[in-house]
């Protein structure tokens, strides 16, 4: 904690710092248990430009994946990728206008579809007249070992191999779009960590989930792959996530990667044997009201994550050590108490320093980060937000 606060002394909080040698460290930590792959960055996990940047310039790392197509048209034309995949459909009517008049843009940008559907939405918001469309469609990746089970993320209707050829053999018959690749991302390996602290019981059933889930993925994937590939040319086979590298990248029929909340460290990847991310990104918070000697009441903080509400979703105390929150407030909309040891050393304007529990969305809080690096804020630098970019 003296680091930190030594070097944001002129700073007055809240604000967010990235620490660029843990961000540096878990970016080729990433590259490394990605063992050759390439890996696309997923820019959600991020939200901020220069970072994007500078993971781009590091080995391992090669275009993104985005979450909207008017972020990708953003990042397009500010130059920071012309290898970029919209990783959910879009039904944006003026992006897809915008996307349709700039043939620059169409050569680098790919949409993710699940369904003719999809195609029809297109052709209705732009015409015929354009650019060919490059379309990926989305595997289902979860997992389905009984009629009626679905343990994973509920995303693509594509799941069997017959139904992926089916679209596929649609899409390759449709004028005005041309099929670049396929994803399929495995987001109960991928997104839930394997040891969770204190729970041996679901860690124990989660591993069992996992290994069952990837060798099932891992078989039907490969099917997918040798199918479409027998009716076309594929530029690209994404999978994966940070929490599967590993596994992901010893399938022969992925040719890429994605990865992003690595880079950051965030609290909810704090439960994986196979790997442990530093953390990268903190928010400190000041001490506004000592209500009595074992509470410190913080200034903001009420910034929790997107997903089931629980208390893995609130930001965690990180520094100094053996703070915790207070179970009937939390983290609040304008304060936060803290309780433990080391509240009662802290004085009116000291700094605690907190970790988000997701990647990506402390950056829609904050409208600047400040990178620090050795002893020194390097740079400060805007978020998504601090541009003025919002594309939730």
């Amino acid at each position: 904690m003296l680091r930190l606060d030594t070097i944001t002394g002129e700073l007055d909080p809240p604000f967010a710092v990235v620490d660029l040698d843990a961000f540096d460290h878990n970016a080729a930590d990433l590259a490394r248990r990605a063992a050759g792959r390439p890996i696309r960055v997923a820019t959600k996990s991020v939200r901020c430009r220069e970072l994007l940047r500078r993971t781009l310039r590091l080995p391992g790392f090669a275009g993104l994946m985005c979450y909207t197509l008017a972020e990708a048209l953003w990042l397009h034309r500010e130059g920071l990728s012309d290898d970029i995949l919209v990783a959910y459909p879009t039904v944006d009517r003026g992006a897809l206008r915008a996307l349709a008049a700039d043939p620059a843009a169409a050569a680098a940008i790919a949409l993710v579809v699940d369904s003719v559907e999809h195609l029809d939405l297109i052709d209705r918001a732009v015409g015929p007249n354009r650019p060919d469309i490059r379309l990926c469609l989305e595997v289902d990746a979860s997992w389905r070992p009984l009629r009626g089970l679905h343990v994973g993320a509920h995303r693509s209707p594509l799941h069997s191999v017959e139904q992926v050829r089916r679209v596929a053999g649609l899409v390759l018959r449709r004028r005005g779009f041309r099929l670049v690749g396929l994803m399929a991302y495995e987001g109960q390996i991928a997104g839930l960590g394997d040891a969770p602290t204190g729970r041996p019981l679901r860690a124990a059933a989660l591993r069992w989930m996992q290994r069952r889930s990837a060798a099932e993925l891992a078989e039907r994937r490969a099917a997918v792959v040798r199918a479409v590939r027998s009716m076309t040319e594929l530029e690209f086979v994404n999978g994966g996530g940070t929490g599967s590298l590993e596994r992901t990248a010893a399938e022969p029929a992925v040719t890429e990667l994605a990865a992003g909340s690595g880079l950051i460290g965030p609290t909810l990847f704090d439960g994986y044997r196979s790997f442990r991310p530093r953390p990268a990104v903190l928010f400190a918070l000041p001490v506004v009201h000592r209500p009595s000697s074992r509470i410190a009441t913080l200034f903001g903080g009420g910034y929790p994550a997107s997903g089931p509400p629980g208390a893995d979703r609130v930001p965690t105390p990180w520094l100094p050590a053996g703070l915790r929150l207070i179970a009937t407030e939390s983290a609040g909309e304008v304060q936060t108490p803290v309780v433990g040891n080391a509240a009662r050393g802290l004085h009116l304007g000291d700094r605690v320093w907190f970790r988000h529990a997701k990647a990506g969305e402390l950056a829609e809080r904050f409208a600047h980060y400040h990178l620090v690096t050795g002893d020194r804020v390097a740079a400060t630098v805007p978020t998504y937000r601090g541009e003025g970019k919002s594309f939730g």
